[in-house]
């Protein structure tokens, strides 16, 4: 940001259409491009309004924001302690595309899961307002962030679950399961990221974050928070597949015994894992790619395989992975004894219930014998 943007006295962020932009290269006749835009207001006070963008500012070269009439961007307003006014564009306004995306998404959702994929959505926008009205305003105020996450988390889990498959038995196992795994995964990325003294304070949001004096976060509390969240998206896939795998073997034969559902709903879960556990890394690599490049490109000090995987942005993907794949792993085995044990407890109560309701008829038939003497 210019230094013009230090003295400030007022500033505001708004949106705003490009009518039209006047581009101008470097005196000295190099490719060096400014772009002053004429803009129009579109929203708050600055509706209707005519502004100019002149110049480009430090986030319109980090962006690469090169915007042509007819586009939405955002503004950021500057007014100095003399009385000049500023105008920078800070990015482009996406909410429009992404939007038709999200409603892409809920219509296939719906057309494809009918009414548990209605309710999907509707336990989907009840986690997102979990997140945004407890967990977060928790986080800022100052209590610990791995308490928040563990207290939202069992709260999403329970929305997500019985929303969605309403108040079952399976939902009663699915959460269980979920909770001890979430548990014990919970346990082992506290201990992992002590063991590797990570501070949660590697990445460049953090340090943004860190810098706003009126907020006092525990930001290594903050990284659990993170990673336990994360774990417990991939548990609630893996756990409810395996509840419906004991569940419908059972259905198929209901002579089998809690053995014979866990082995064989086993054989299922581990493959299950192979795909997850990949699937959860090849995601963190998909999000720690330019990172990952950067490490291994001329510009960095960081050239061994040693140096790389010690730095700490590296190191805290590692263990986000790892904690994950240990929750996965000990969550297939978790569910599916639950889920055995309980399928093969209600069979032998419903032929304990059929046996009595056979001594129940023999008694009734005698007394009509009886009777008829």
């Amino acid at each position: 940001m210019p230094a013009f943007a230090f003295a400030n006295t007022e500033e505001a962020v708004f949106e705003a259409r490009v009518i039209s932009i006047e581009v101008s290269r470097a005196l000295d006749g190099s490719d060096a491009v400014q772009q002053n835009a004429l803009l129009e207001g579109l929203t708050g006070e600055w509706k209707g309004k005519k502004m100019v963008s002149d110049g480009i500012s430090e986030l319109e070269v980090l962006h690469n924001i090169q915007v042509k009439p007819g586009d939405k961007v955002s503004v950021n307003y500057l007014k100095n302690v003399i009385g000049e006014e500023r105008f920078y564009i800070i990015d482009y306004v996406r909410s429009l595309p992404m939007f038709w995306l999200a409603l892409l998404f809920a219509v296939l959702i719906i057309v494809v899961g009918r009414m548990k994929g209605l309710k999907a959505l509707i336990s989907l926008a009840l986690s997102f307002v979990v997140i945004l009205y407890f967990m977060i305003p928790g986080i800022l105020a100052g209590y610990n962030p791995l308490l928040i996450s563990i207290a939202c988390s069992f709260l999403i889990l329970f929305l997500a679950i019985y929303i969605t498959w309403g108040w079952t038995r399976q939902a009663h196992i699915a959460f269980v399961s979920i909770a001890l795994s979430l548990f014990i995964a919970g346990l082992i990325s506290l201990f992992f990221t002590i063991a590797t003294r990570l501070t949660g304070m590697a990445s460049e949001d953090i340090t943004f974050l860190a810098g706003n004096g009126a907020y006092n976060i525990n930001f290594q509390g903050l990284l659990l928070a993170g990673i336990i969240i994360g774990i417990l998206g991939v548990l609630d896939d893996v756990v409810i597949s395996q509840v419906s795998t004991v569940q419908q073997l059972h259905e198929a034969n209901r002579d089998l015994s809690s053995g014979a559902l866990f082995s064989r709903a086993m054989k299922v879960g581990v493959d299950h894992i192979s795909s997850m556990t990949n699937t959860l890394f090849l995601a963190y690599v998909g999000v720690s790619l330019p990172l990952l490049l950067l490490f291994k490109s001329d510009t960095t000090l960081f050239q061994s395989f040693g140096q790389i995987i010690n730095n700490e942005l590296v190191a805290t993907e590692i263990v986000r992975t790892f904690a994950g794949s240990v929750g996965l792993v000990l969550a297939v085995p978790i569910s599916t004894f639950i889920a055995a044990k309980y399928w093969s407890a209600s069979k032998k109560k419903n032929e304990k219930k059929k046996e009595l309701e056979k001594k129940i008829e023999k008694k009734a038939k005698r007394k009509i014998v009886k009777n008829k003497k």
